[in-house]
């Protein structure tokens, strides 16, 4: 990148907020996509809000593309600069601006990690839902530029379900006010809306207003084992079916199953071929009721084992057991490739069942866990990207696993975006008329092209 142009950013956030050195942009080429790696050409991290602007307008009118990064947990290569660019590094950021109770409210700026925001209201009675795998490292900012999900979505929704307000950096350098406090607003077109899930490619957020509820008087923790993976899958849409709501209904299959017991040892059985863990949350006498639903449900589904928190040490015990799933998995193989087709949740049972025959077919490791009670299934594969053939395999047993979860009436991307790794399939979802609209927004929002290009299209 022209060295007068990296003074220019130096001008605006100082020396030792921009990163021009080597060493430095390879520790920014690659988020948590495999197979993905691009240097930016700078890096820069403001601290505030006018900074941002004021990065934004210089490339803007400099034609520099701009990419905004939270921590890099992205999972579809959503993160990643290019060598002509600038990311803009959002971790300086990260204060809690207010949290409004008497609103319900909390204020925060885009660096802020999720579970800070978690500890923060919920030290006042309050709750914030969204709860994504990565929540002690990925940015509120992130979330929702790639409308988060999480354990909790069957029953509390995702990160858009509770976007109020947005402050947006736009690529000129003006800045979009969209939403705010009032819960009800329906003047113009939904703005707030349209920016969640733009993946950095309509504007950057330097400030984002969320939704609180008040945190469930209580909550029961339920660990099922079942040998038949089918019905295990069943169990997940007859709980569903049975108008029982958990705020958390998790599968794991067995090869997620025997990785988490060797990596944490937290006691699962390695004879099963698969595992649920089912949370029920809210007034105490209804969190009895649904938990006696969920027992009758796993056992006519003939479960082998039902275990139930007996405190709060054991339900962080037994939640552990999911969210370690990744990183259980990731130690395997020097290559994981983590996606996430989701279906509704009648079709699971099949879905997982044509996911365990494309990886025999393929001759792979795939390994399957995900938020099962919305349908949001992560089909992970083990493997080694420098083994060509493997990796060639992998790619086609993934491209018929979205051809069917599309053909049940799924999509490609429950949660993780479509960034770099699913562009292609991106038009069988939506068709030229639904690509068509999305760049015609994408050209109102950024005219010259400048925001994470080569992303989503």
């Amino acid at each position: 990148m022209d060295v007068s142009f990296i003074s220019e950013l130096k001008s605006i956030v100082g020396e030792e907020h921009t990163l021009a050195d080597k060493e430095s942009l390879a520790c920014y080429g690659y988020d948590s996509t495999p197979e993905y790696e691009s240097r930016p050409g700078a890096v820069v991290l403001p601290a505030n809000e006018e900074e941002i602007c004021r990065i934004m307008a210089r490339c803007h009118a400099a034609g520099v593309p701009v990419t905004p990064r939270g921590s890099g947990t992205n999972l579809s290569g959503g993160s990643l600069g290019r060598p002509e660019g600038v990311v803009v590094q959002t971790s300086r950021l990260n204060s809690i601006v207010e949290i409004d109770e008497e609103n319900l409210t909390a204020t925060v700026q885009p660096g802020v990690v999720t579970s800070a925001l978690h500890r923060a209201v919920e030290a006042k009675g309050l709750f914030y839902p969204p709860d994504p795998g990565s929540m002690n490292i990925s940015t509120i900012g992130g979330n929702v530029a790639e409308n988060a999900g999480g354990l909790r979505g069957l029953k509390y929704g995702v990160t858009a379900d509770y976007v109020m307000g947005l402050h947006t950096a736009l690529p000129d350098g003006s800045l979009l006010r969209t939403g705010g406090k009032a819960v009800k607003d329906v003047a113009g077109y939904n703005l707030n809306q349209l920016l969640v899930s733009s993946e950095g490619t309509l504007g950057l957020f330097t400030e984002v207003t969320v939704k609180l509820i008040p945190k469930p008087q209580a909550k029961k923790t339920m660990l099922v084992h079942f040998p038949v993976l089918e019905n295990a899958a069943l169990a997940v849409s007859h709980v569903v079916a049975a108008r029982v709501i958990p705020a958390t209904l998790e599968f794991m299959d067995r090869v997620t199953v025997k990785c988490i017991e060797d990596y944490a040892k937290v006691g699962l059985p390695l004879d099963v071929e698969a595992v649920l863990l089912i949370e029920v949350d809210g007034h105490p006498a209804q969190v009895e009721e649904d938990a006696v639903a969920v027992r009758r449900i796993c056992a006519e589904h003939h479960c082998s084992s039902f275990q139930t928190a007996a405190d709060a040490d054991e339900a962080l015990k037994l939640a552990t057991a999911r969210r370690v799933a990744l990183s259980s998995l990731a130690r395997v193989k020097p290559t994981t490739i983590l996606e996430d087709a989701t279906v509704p949740r009648s079709c699971i049972a099949p879905m997982v069942k044509f996911i365990q025959d494309t990886a025999r077919k393929y001759n792979l490791t795939i390994g399957t866990f995900g938020h099962a009670g919305d349908g949001n299934l992560h089909p992970t594969c083990l493997t080694d990207e420098r083994d060509k053939d493997e990796i060639a395999r992998a790619h086609k047993a993934f491209e018929e696993i979205f051809d069917t979860a599309l053909a049940m009436g799924g999509t490609i991307t429950g949660e993780h975006g479509v960034g770099l790794s699913k562009k292609k399939y991106l038009p069988r979802l939506v068709g030229e008329s639904g690509i068509r609209v999305m760049q015609g927004i994408k050209q109102a929002f950024d005219p010259t092209g400048i925001l994470n290009p080569g992303k989503v299209f």
